[in-house]
């Protein structure tokens, strides 16, 4: 981990819960891949914006530098950890392929343990559209479509949400610039994101990014109520082909259970040729 970034998980940690951050596309994945990414572009600096002007550019600033990967694949540890900190872990594969001028197709497969193996969830990502999300069950063998109704609902027994593990749009949010405040030894952007689709999970996000590569390093997460729901801080930032920022580890918290998830990213392979058949729900029934 670099000093800077150490610094800055050290920062938030401090901070708790009294604060109230995918980059886009790739975070979250919403979060999940979801705040994962970022590359170095020079910032644009418009004069006399408003704050919701702001936090607009920001978003879609942070969304260029994450275009042009074309497609990557990673494994991944997800340990869950109830209130009584006992854990269960689970292995699985990520892939990810860019489509030009709409939303990712992602591919979720476990491996382990033997209970959940070959359990897969596919996401079309849309711009303008709501997402579509299938979940293939093999003890069952069939195929799964996630309603939009469901998507806050819980993925596969962890804190992120079938919503978390898709990669948000731009388009998919309205934007209001906060604050720049020290995280760290880093200056960080403070934004607020609203999502436009009313049977999201969230009423709303609080989003800490470094304004020098813009990467997220903390997320909170409101729910429709309104309340403190949960906080995603990733940590771990690597660089891939000189330009993409991928966090090596993503923890939420949920602040009602006490329950936490840790994703534990690793081999992260960038443009291997990826094909979109990979990406169809016929394909999910042929995951080994």
């Amino acid at each position: 981990m670099f000093p800077e970034h150490e610094a800055a998980e050290k920062w938030f940690a401090g901070r708790g819960r009294t604060t109230g951050f995918p980059c886009a596309r790739g975070a979250s994945f919403s979060v999940l891949v979801l705040a994962l990414a970022c590359v170095c572009l020079p910032a644009a600096h418009a004069q006399q914006e408003t704050p919701e002007e702001k936090g607009l550019r920001i978003a879609r600033e942070a969304s260029a530098r994450n275009d042009g990967f074309g497609d990557f694949t990673a494994g991944m540890t997800m340990v869950l950890r109830d209130r009584q900190g006992r854990e269960s872990v689970r292995q699985m594969r990520f892939k990810v392929l860019e489509v030009p001028g709409d939303g990712d197709k992602s591919l979720f497969v476990f491996d382990r343990p033997r209970h959940v193996q070959g359990t897969a969830l596919l996401t079309h990502s849309h711009i303008n559209t709501p997402d579509d999300q299938w979940l293939y069950l093999p003890a069952l063998k069939r195929v799964k479509r996630i309603n939009a109704s469901r998507r806050s609902g819980a993925f596969m027994g962890s804190e992120f949400s079938y919503e978390d593990m898709s990669s948000p749009e731009v388009e998919e949010y309205t934007y209001k610039y906060l604050r720049d405040e020290p995280c760290g030894e880093l200056t960080c952007t403070v934004t607020e994101q609203v999502p436009l689709d009313d049977k999201s999970g969230y009423s709303r996000k609080i989003i800490w990014q470094d304004k020098s590569e813009l990467r997220t390093w903390k997320m909170e997460l409101y729910d429709r109520k309104d309340s403190h729901l949960k906080t995603l801080t990733l940590a771990n930032y690597r660089q891939y082909l000189d330009r993409y920022w991928r966090a090596g580890q993503q923890t939420m918290v949920n602040h009602l259970t006490g329950a936490s998830t840790v994703l534990k990213w690793t081999d992260f392979r960038f443009r291997t040729n990826l094909d979109d058949s990979e990406f169809t729900q016929p394909a999910l029934r042929r995951v080994r």
